[in-house]
């Protein structure tokens, strides 16, 4: 049941605002990190001057503890930074789970500016807990989704606007380790998928949301031939570009699909993410598209380059090329800036390949030891790789493999979610805290 905020506005006033805003969020939107892949979908932030050292006395411009460890990853607009989190750690929750909350902090120096309860019944499931999806913002209103299937939308100020239970509506979530899918936003739509089939027969989806009502656009099943546990993704959509037209990729359950984004309407469809038909192949690793080139992993391998575009079965018309080696990446998603793309395994060893041809400019190489989940960015000719010890390596980006520095900050569990870029400033979330780094006078 959708329930919404009333408004003093009339709704022809609201949606006028929303349309005039809409034209600075594109060029805005550039300078902060507003989603979880960043600005561009692709883990690339156009920010400049970024430190290459740190520690818990250098560049730390602020920390501010958080109520719990997460997988989510920060998100930035303006002077406000977002954060999703439960109400505390699982190992002192109370009986029937924590609550789950938005957390808002005021950009320049960390304080909390407000808090929002979303729902209740977090749980710890395998690596993450209900927390793991990343809220999305186009500088008027916050969106964010939780594991628990809460849709809600907010102010910036922390009103709520509408809130939506796909689960209440749709039937439980059926994903071996639980739902960790972040929600995509687009031309004042709210796109949210839901592929699973390992703990449920029911079929996977796709759907839209009005983004100012919650009202749902469309909701489109989308079938799969896959078996066992490969009916389930954690990936998060993303947006390919060809010819003019704008489509929502949607990679997971054996198969890399290209909807309309005005009727969810399947427009092409690619095989190959699992060749060998195995029935534990969930996808984890999210897609990425640049230059009309769509980049789709499976669960290490193998990567899949489609050009975008086509209609009905695109496996064979718009395969670019294919990647199918070893030391592909399970969890961190790749970061392409359109010349190189760059994978890290869990296991921490890089990889980069020519955006364009798949060639290996050079193989996989180890950075700093320890499992990595967080994914790269790139930024300031440089890639963040952060491991589960909160551990970052920062390499050089480009053709020559050449690591910068290596740094390191308290992570009293595990590291999970991926850095984010803002304005010459990174955020980085351990268990405990989330930190803005920056260049200080007399530092790195």
């Amino acid at each position: 049941m959708t329930t919404r905020a009333c408004s003093g506005l009339p709704l022809f006033c609201i949606l006028l605002v929303w349309a005039m805003s809409s034209v600075a969020v594109c060029d805005n939107a550039r300078d902060y990190w507003p989603q979880w892949r960043g600005p561009d979908l692709n883990g690339v932030s156009r920010a400049q001057n970024l430190p290459e050292t740190w520690s818990e006395t250098e560049n730390i411009v602020w920390k501010t503890h958080l109520p719990s460890w997460s997988g989510s990853t920060p998100i930035v607009w303006g002077h406000r930074v977002f954060a999703a989190s439960p109400s505390e750690p699982e190992s002192g929750q109370s009986e029937g789970g924590s609550r789950l909350l938005l957390v808002c902090l005021a950009q320049e120096d960390g304080r909390p500016l407000w808090i929002r309860d979303l729902d209740s019944g977090n749980q710890l499931q395998h690596k993450q807990n209900m927390s793991s999806p990343s809220p999305v913002t186009d500088g008027t209103h916050v969106w964010v989704m939780t594991g628990t299937g809460t849709v809600a939308a907010l102010t910036m100020d922390g009103d709520v606007v509408w809130k939506f239970n796909l689960q209440k509506e749709y039937g439980p979530f059926g994903l071996n380790f639980g739902y960790g899918s972040s929600p995509l936003l687009y031309n004042g739509k709210l796109f949210v998928q839901v592929l699973h089939g390992y703990t449920t027969t029911a079929p996977s989806y796709v759907m839209a949301f009005e983004g100012l009502t919650g009202k749902v656009l469309w909701r489109v099943e989308r079938p799969t031939t896959a078996r066992g546990e490969s009916h389930d993704a954690y990936t998060t959509p993303t947006l390919v570009a060809n010819d003019g037209k704008t489509q929502i990729v949607v990679s997971g359950g054996d198969y890399v699909t290209g909807h309309d984004p005005e009727t969810g309407a399947e427009v092409w469809r690619a095989a190959g993410l699992n060749p060998r038909n195995s029935t534990r192949n969930r996808i984890i690793v999210s897609p990425v598209a640049v230059d009309g080139i769509v980049y789709a992993c499976s669960s290490r391998r193998p990567l899949l380059a489609l050009r975008g575009g086509g209609t009905g079965d695109v496996t064979a018309s718009h395969l670019a090329w294919t990647w199918d080696a070893s030391g592909g990446p399970d969890v961190p998603t790749p970061v392409c800036d359109g010349r190189h793309l760059y994978m890290v395994a869990d296991q921490g060893a890089a990889t980069c390949l020519d955006a364009k041809t798949g060639a290996v400019v050079y193989s996989p190489t180890r950075t700093a030891k320890g499992i990595v989940s967080a994914s790269p960015v790139l930024a300031d000719g440089k890639i963040y790789i952060t491991n589960e010890d909160g551990v970052t390596t920062v390499l050089a980006a480009g053709p020559e493999f050449k690591i910068l520095a290596t740094n390191a900050l308290p992570s009293e569990g595990k590291t999970l979610s991926s850095p984010a870029v803002s304005e010459g400033r990174i955020y980085l979330r351990t268990p405990t805290h989330l930190y803005c780094i920056g260049k200080k006078p007399g530092g790195g």
